[in-house]
């Protein structure tokens, strides 16, 4: 028959457990890419490294706590005992190996998982710009005249190509199925290279936190066909919203879980004149030294 008290010690243990990884994404642990299985594999092993010291530890710990405990009078009492050399290298020489595996590790995949490294591939890339707002997403694809709000979709097979800026405070970009995150910051231009090889929606987050509406800043990241990527570019280009200069004014007023929304056009260069905007208030310039198209964006005219 089983204890009580072991019962509610293991119930407490679960949710303790689960309270402790509420605020982890496990979606990592499910890659559907190349990059995301790259960084699961160097997560494991890094993982399984230390615990070849955390595990043996552990158990020494509970071992000698039970080995010389107060009753166990047959535990040979050594109260001079100070060193042993033999204990001093086991110590010190295994660690400095996991360090130095996990050092080389971390070398060769921080070059390997460069998020600026183009995936070397025969299919032809797509090219997607990421502005980040309050509290949402906005996608600018310069090849197809398009943009969307809260939502992407590529090719399967088809390296993506991001170029990731702000508007707003600095944010983290990441869908954890496809793999690294990185940030984007006001008047600056990022840059990130993934690709999916399976078909799905997979969730797209901010990783960083950005203020009240953060919870709520998620996007869907559409991997799908070529026939069904091409139908999704056509259906954003069948909408009857452009994102005109007026149209992102009225995006940059913050926002919560905004619904996705599609645009049919965008002006030239949007992307390059919004980061440059961006950089030119934060650095104190007067808007009148801008290009006129970045004029029409900070002034929201055409």
């Amino acid at each position: 028959m089983k204890h009580p008290h072991f019962a509610t010690f293991g119930r407490t243990l679960g949710i303790g457990a689960l309270m402790l990884l509420s605020g982890c994404t496990m979606e990592v642990l499910s890659p559907k890419g190349d990059i995301g299985a790259q960084e699961k594999t160097l997560i494991l092993t890094a993982l399984g490294l230390m615990l070849l010291i955390v595990v043996p530890v552990i158990v020494m710990i509970l071992y000698f706590a039970w080995k010389y405990r107060a009753s166990n009078t047959k535990a040979v009492y050594m109260p001079r005992w100070a060193h042993s050399t033999r204990i001093e290298v086991v110590v010190w020489t295994i660690p400095c190996i996991i360090v130095a595996i996990l050092a080389v590790m971390t070398y060769k995949s921080s070059h390997a998982l460069d998020p600026y490294k183009p995936i070397e591939s025969s299919v032809k890339p797509v090219n997607i710009d990421v502005v980040s707002l309050d509290w949402k997403w906005l996608f600018i694809y310069p090849d197809y005249d398009i943009a969307t709000v809260n939502q992407i979709a590529f090719p399967v097979d088809a390296p993506i190509q991001f170029r990731i800026t702000s508007s707003a405070m600095m944010n983290s970009f990441f869908i954890p199925q496809l793999g690294s995150q990185i940030y984007s910051m006001a008047g600056m231009e990022t840059k990130l290279h993934l690709i999916a090889r399976e078909a799905g929606t997979y969730a797209g987050i901010s990783a960083n936190y950005s203020g009240a509406g953060f919870s709520g800043m998620r996007f869907d990241a559409i991997a799908t066909t070529q026939q069904g990527f091409e139908d999704w570019i056509s259906k954003a280009k069948a909408s009857s919203d452009a994102l005109t200069p007026q149209a992102y004014q009225a995006l940059l007023t913050p926002s919560e879980h905004d619904p996705v929304k599609l645009y049919s056009s965008v002006p030239t260069g949007m992307f390059d004149n919004i980061m440059h905007n961006t950089m030119s208030k934060i650095a104190g310039l007067d808007p009148a030294s801008c290009t006129p198209t970045s004029q029409n964006l900070i002034a929201g005219t055409n």
